[in-house]
């Protein structure tokens, strides 16, 4: 058997967005009424942890009310087809509900937990509260599992490598300026076919072979998938 091509994802806020999770930063500049220093920063964390704990379990509890939409859906059909890995820069776990197997999440998890002082302890969350008081196996408070601004991202490197090694990219629901999740385009292979799909359509600078799809996830990707599958 001929060995399956390596259809690579880059997803964002959009696609979460059509399940009901509003996109991480409104018009205003707000991300859920809050200012972005004071609850998604390591200084915010500092100054107010309760602030951040509690903006976070109102993630997660808004998570749970929502489901994957036909764009999820769409991504987990094509496994059935090719060798299939989502990089997110989500946080919710929309990808996982729906079925996908291969899901790389850039930002952080929302439903995980790990130490303050011990990074490499990370615990699932079981519901959606995480509290003060909430301590890892050594002691220490626990806090979300998130990439904050001003921190590394420490999936990165592999995220380049899975792109790297794209036989097919498709980019879904991002508007292409959060760096550096945003410079994954240019890690793929030249000649590699791009497929970006967002209503608000993302100019992918500096490369060919990128076919626009200026529809929402939901219809995007329902359509794609079911082009490439018949390509095969």
């Amino acid at each position: 058997m001929e060995a399956r091509k390596k259809l690579v994802v880059l997803s964002g806020a959009g696609i979460s967005a059509e399940s009901g999770i509003p996109t991480f930063r409104a018009s205003d500049g707000l991300w859920e009424n809050h200012r972005i220093e004071d609850v998604a920063t390591p200084e915010a964390w500092q100054r107010n942890p309760e602030l951040v704990q509690d903006f976070y379990n109102q993630r997660r509890k808004q998570a749970l009310s929502v489901q994957p939409n036909a764009g999820h859906l769409a991504l987990v059909k094509l496994e059935d087809y090719f060798d299939v890995t989502v990089i997110t820069q989500n946080v919710d776990n929309l990808h996982e509900k729906a079925g996908s197997s291969n899901v790389v999440h850039l930002h952080g998890e929302l439903f995980k937990s790990r130490s303050t002082k011990y990074p490499n302890l990370v615990y699932d969350i079981e519901g959606w509260e995480l509290k003060t008081g909430d301590l890892c196996e050594n002691g220490s408070q626990l806090r979300p599992h998130i990439v904050w601004f001003g921190e590394a991202v420490p999936m990165m490197d592999i995220a380049t490598d899975i792109t790297n090694e794209a036989d097919i990219f498709i980019v879904v629901g991002t508007s292409l300026n959060v760096y550096p999740a945003a410079g994954l385009v240019y890690a793929v292979r030249k000649g590699v076919p791009i497929y970006v799909v967002d209503p608000n359509s993302p100019d992918v600078q500096g490369r060919s072979n990128v076919t626009y799809i200026v529809e929402p996830a939901t219809t995007g990707l329902t359509k794609l998938a079911d082009q490439l599958i018949a390509g095969l």
